[in-house]
């Protein structure tokens, strides 16, 4: 089985899990998983569990995400995007390239966003878009998102591009729909590219057709996604208790309760997932790996 990472340049009219799909044919495998969903009308990084990395998918996907976004002010569609069906529609607002950047400004920080009615969210075991398709009655709560960072492109007569650096989450279609609330009117994107997911770049990101020439050139170890990890390497005996399941002892000098540890080997290969118990200054296995990757 192979193990490992693949950063896919997601195309516009697929959908995160028609990329599994290829790329399970591609190295003939069951055991795949992308992090982060993508919608169709979205491009750009998706990163794609292979094997055991699978594992560690929760882990790749919490990280900070890089978008650039193109809108469209006056208009609001059922989806929040232009895939969807115009429910609204509005005289455009005389807007300066300064009054758009001051409105974005507003979002800068944490803020609470309510997701979109056709997001990934599951309500009850079900996805929330495909309650919204079927026009089912319910209310996504707010969440708490943060943005880092959000710039603005471009703007002229109601269409404009910007970029945002936000956590894990952050819905930018909602973004934008919140942008035309503040600026007096409706707002929809029109087109949407991830530029990065944590580690990810679009710059190392592979097409499928690249994958699919070449599968094992784009292949990445398994941790991967889980560099910002702090590392800790044990002895091999150490290793083995974890992997039966029993604490280890370790001082953990200055680590915060309850930390994430990444477990390598004494030969330096990734053991498994482990959190430090701080009371009892033991290192505590949450994902262990029988075959040490």
């Amino acid at each position: 089985m192979i193990n490992g990472i693949v950063n896919v340049l997601k195309p516009t009219g697929m959908s995160s899990h028609d990329v599994v799909g290829q790329l399970r044919r591609i190295y003939h495998m069951k055991k795949v998983g992308h992090a982060g969903t993508l919608d169709p009308l979205a491009a750009g990084v998706l990163p794609v569990y292979l094997g055991q990395a699978t594992r560690l998918i929760e882990y790749g996907d919490s990280n900070i995400k890089q978008y650039r976004a193109e809108f469209t002010l006056g208009l609001a569609t059922d989806t929040e995007d232009s895939t969807g069906e115009v429910v609204a529609a509005a005289p455009l607002p005389e807007l300066s390239v300064e009054d758009i950047k001051t409105a974005l400004e507003m979002f800068h920080g944490e803020i609470e966003q309510r997701p979109s009615r056709y997001s990934a969210i599951n309500i009850n075991g079900v996805k929330a878009y495909k309650l919204a398709r079927q026009h089912a009655d319910f209310t996504l709560p707010g969440r708490q998102v943060t943005i880092y960072d959000i710039r603005l492109l471009s703007y002229d007569a109601g269409c404009g591009v910007f970029d945002v650096t936000c956590s894990q989450g952050t819905y930018v279609r909602s973004l934008i729909r919140d942008l035309g609330e503040a600026l007096g009117t409706y707002g929809c994107m029109t087109y949407l590219v991830r530029i990065k997911a944590g580690l990810f770049d679009i710059d190392e990101a592979a097409t499928l057709e690249e994958i699919e020439a070449e599968p094992m050139r784009y292949v990445l170890s398994v941790d991967t996604a889980i560099q910002e990890l702090r590392k800790v390497t044990l002895p091999a005996a150490g290793c083995a208790s974890l992997l039966q399941g029993r604490p280890v002892p370790f001082a953990g000098k200055g680590l915060p309760p309850d930390v994430v540890l990444r477990i390598y080997n004494p030969e330096d290969k990734l053991a498994g997932i482990a959190r430090f118990d701080k009371e009892h200054h033991v290192i505590r296995p949450h994902k262990m790996f029988a075959d040490v990757l």
